[in-house]
């Protein structure tokens, strides 16, 4: 699948309570599917996927996509998370890549989303 990052209106909204705030987490650590991408990954609404690409991989709450993303392309807010599978490289340009990354999507039945504090420490002991 297509990797895409940008804005959010939940995630925003969530960065008013606070980034370690429950509506930060669960406004920013999801990943927006089309619907009949969800049935061929043999996902359901609300279950924990792992997103993976060639920097990392991240677990995350599956959300059907309204009109954001179409089939093959997946969406998530700007933020920690999405920041765990893309790369900080910028190629000459200032500006890393948040669109079109390659990634692959599948069900995470056992692991769990790790909360902010969580996630940096595990980013934190990775680049070591």
């Amino acid at each position: 699948m297509k990797l895409i990052s940008g804005r959010s209106l939940g995630q925003a909204r969530g960065k008013v309570s606070g980034k370690f705030s429950e509506d930060y987490f669960r406004n920013a650590a999801v990943c927006e599917l089309d619907p009949e991408d969800l049935k061929v990954l043999g996902i359901s609404p609300n279950e924990n996927v792992k997103i993976t690409t060639d920097t990392g991989s991240v677990v995350v709450r599956a959300a059907t996509a309204s009109q954001r993303v179409q089939r093959g392309v997946a969406f998530m807010p700007y933020g920690p998370w999405a920041n765990a599978v893309l790369s900080s490289e910028t190629y000459g340009t200032g500006m890393p890549s948040f669109k079109g990354v390659e990634a692959e999507i599948t069900p995470a039945h056992t692991e769990k989303i790790l909360n902010l504090r969580s996630l940096i420490e595990q980013i934190t002991k990775s680049q070591r």
